[in-house]
C-alpha cells in the first residue's frame, strides 16, 4: 500500500481527537500536513523495518552514551510549529527541550520540531513527497536532517540556510555539531 491523503477540512479534528485516532488504529501510521489533511500510511515492510531499527539502534546508543538529549523512533509524533503532525523515522532533541515539556506533553505528540531528523525512503515512498517533508522540518526548526534513500544509495543532507547536499553511496554520516561525535554507519542500511 502506498500512502494516501484525505481532505478532512470539514471535520476539523482537534489535536486530542487526532491523537486518539492514532491510538485507536495502531496498524496504520497517520500524519497531518500543515493544511490539516490526513496522511495515511501502511506499516513498513521487512527490509524497511530492519533498516529503521538499525538506524534507531545506532542513534539511541549514541544518545544514551552522550546524555545530552533524547532520541526517538519512527512511532513518535511531533506537532510542528506550522500545525503539521509528523513522525520522522528517527529524531533527536536536546535534553533542555525535553525538560521544558510538561509530563503530559511528554506523553503525547511532542509540541515541537526535532533538532535532528532522519527519513528513510521505503520502496512505496515518492521522493518528491519526502523531500517536501524534509524542507518542512527545516522550515520549522530542524538543524540537521538526513533523507536516506537505499534505492539509489544516496543521502540528502538538510541544514538551515544552505542548499541540500547530496552524497552518493557514503559509508558513514556525521552528526556534525548538532550530534557531536555521532556517526551513522550505513553498512547495514545499504
Amino acid at each position: 500500500m502506498t500512502q494516501f491523503t484525505l481532505n478532512i477540512e470539514t471535520i476539523d479534528l482537534s489535536d486530542e481527537q487526532f491523537y486518539q485516532l492514532c491510538q485507536n488504529n495502531p496498524d496504520l501510521r497517520f500524519e497531518r500536513n500543515s493544511n490539516g489533511e490526513l496522511v495515511i500510511m501502511s506499516p513498513a515492510g521487512g527490509k524497511t523495518g530492519h533498516r529503521n531499527i538499525e538506524i534507531a539502534y545506532q542513534l539511541q546508543a549514541w544518545s544514551r552514551q552522550n546524555q545530552c538529549g533524547i532520541a526517538f523512533d519512527s512511532s513518535t509524533g511531533f506537532k510542528l510549529p506550522n500545525g503539521a503532525d509528523r513522525s520522522p523515522d528517527g529524531s533527536w532533541i536536546p535534553l533542555e527541550k525535553w525538560n521544558h515539556l510538561t509530563a503530559e506533553q511528554q506523553e503525547k505528540f511532542l509540541p515541537l520540531c526535532p533538532d535532528f531528523v532522519i527519513e528513510l525512503r521505503s520502496p512505496s515512498d515518492h521522493l518528491k513527497t519526502i523531500q517536501k517533508k524534509m524542507k518542512e522540518y527545516q522550515e520549522n526548526g530542524t538543524r540537521l536532517g538526513w533523507l536516506i534513500d537505499p534505492q539509489t544509495k544516496t543521502v540528502e543532507i538538510y541544514r538551515p540556510n544552505q542548499d541540500v547536499e547530496i552524497l552518493e553511496n557514503p559509508s558513514t554520516l556525521s552528526g556534525e555539531n548538532i550530534l557531536p561525535q555521532f556517526t551513522l554507519n550505513l553498512e547495514h542500511i545499504w
